[in-house]
């Protein structure tokens, strides 16, 4: 038999504090009819409060982190099933990477010149979180403005996926310091070969025994699918990391397989329950372990507070700088609109930010700025984008609710 863990007293009240702080997140965030906050924020919030800042009731131990770094694998998991759903027309993806590689020329230079003015933060790192989007906080807002089917809805597509899908890319390489730049661009290479292999023989090889158990347990104690999906997320993570990069890069790759295998009908089902199992249990986790780990106290002084309006700006200068290449399609008024819905950037933000301190190439303090910029550019930006773009979400605009998957109404 199994011995039964034994939980200290402090250890099980944060275990609890954690899960009272995801279920009061998801509450608060819609709590009034007419002003929705993004549930990251509540979390974040509540793990302040919880957390050493504030209460000091709860405390940060070793099986929380471990919960907490689930939760960011299922984040990027998340995102790689993103790519894959939204389907984003290809012009759009076209220009959305060409306007990211703009943005992340103009971050690295802004990243360089802060680093040199004595800012204690790697110059790329800076760079590359600037030029992040937070997709998952912008899709509701297109469904509930019915923006989905208008260029602008494309164009905010574009923009979204370039500016979750390369951000990973990037950070996978440049975070990594087990090899060589040269070897880790080859060994990134070889990965992706993996995953290719992997997702057309998800695709090609479907024996009838295998599909007729999937389906046959997809409403019953035996999850298969589910269960495979989640295996599939170890084993990319594990070799991800065996490999030598940061294992969200394993989680993303895993999103992508999955999501080329859940690309019909008879997945959505399948999704709705991994969308139960990452948003609802270990995705919380970790925004309210960051909020826990949260350096309030930097981010109250008056550097910290001059550094969360200056990145906030820079968020808007650098990632809204891609809204350029679509002036001649959309015009100056919902280019501006577009500039918002890029700038607005959280997740990604929190994720860079987390990897960068562990290895020593951002200081609490700056991190503290970066995600607080971030936390309010998710509470503005969106907000300013539909009243620049001349639209207000409604139920007649809003398309039908089955249209929407549990993913599009989730604020992360």
């Amino acid at each position: 038999m199994i011995a039964a863990a034994q939980l200290s007293v402090p250890e099980g009240r944060t275990l609890v504090l954690i899960f009272l702080a995801s279920a009061l997140g998801a509450l608060l965030s819609r709590l009034h009819t007419r002003i929705v906050l993004p549930t990251v924020v509540v979390e974040i919030v509540l793990g302040i409060v919880f957390g050493p800042q504030v209460l000091g009731i709860a405390k940060v131990y070793p099986f929380v982190t471990l919960l907490a770094n689930f939760g960011l694998a299922f984040l990027f998991f998340f995102a790689g099933l993103e790519v894959i759903e939204k389907r984003v027309r290809p012009r759009a993806l076209k220009l959305g990477t060409m306007g990211w590689g703009l943005s992340l020329a103009i971050g690295l230079v802004v990243g360089l010149l802060l680093q040199q003015l004595g800012l204690d933060a790697t110059w790329w790192l800076l760079g590359v979180a600037l030029c992040t989007t937070a997709l998952g906080t912008l899709v509701p807002i297109l469904s509930d403005s019915g923006l989905f089917a208008t260029p602008l809805g494309s164009a905010i597509l574009g923009t979204g996926v370039a500016g979750e899908f390369w951000p990973i890319i990037f950070i996978s390489v440049f975070l990594t310091s087990v090899y060589g730049k040269a070897q880790e661009v080859l060994l990134l290479l070889v990965f992706g070969v993996v995953v290719v292999g992997a997702a057309r023989l998800a695709l090609r090889a479907r024996p009838p025994r295998v599909m007729r158990v999937l389906q046959e347990t997809i409403h019953t104690t035996g999850q298969t699918a589910v269960r495979v999906s989640i295996f599939l997320l170890a084993w990319f993570v594990f070799l991800a990391a065996r490999s030598g990069f940061e294992f969200i890069l394993g989680a993303f790759a895993a999103g992508l397989v999955v999501g080329l295998v859940l690309d019909s009908p008879e997945g959505r089902v399948v999704r709705l329950k991994l969308e139960g199992i990452g948003f609802g249990f270990l995705i919380p986790v970790y925004f309210v372990v960051t909020g826990m780990n949260f350096d309030l106290d930097s981010l109250l002084s008056a550097r910290g507070l001059a550094l969360a309006a200056l990145f906030l700006a820079l968020l808007l200068v650098v990632r809204g700088s891609s809204a350029s290449l679509w002036l001649r399609e959309l015009g100056l008024r919902q280019s501006l609109a577009l500039a918002f819905c890029g700038a607005t950037a959280l997740p990604l933000i929190v994720a860079i930010v987390g990897i960068g301190e562990e290895r020593g190439d951002i200081s609490d303090a700056v991190g503290a700025s970066l995600i607080g910029a971030g936390m309010i550019s998710v509470l503005a930006y969106p907000l300013l984008a539909t009243r620049i773009a001349g639209v207000a979400g409604s139920p007649e605009t809003a398309p039908p609710l089955d249209t929407v998957s549990a993913g599009e109404v989730a604020e992360y």
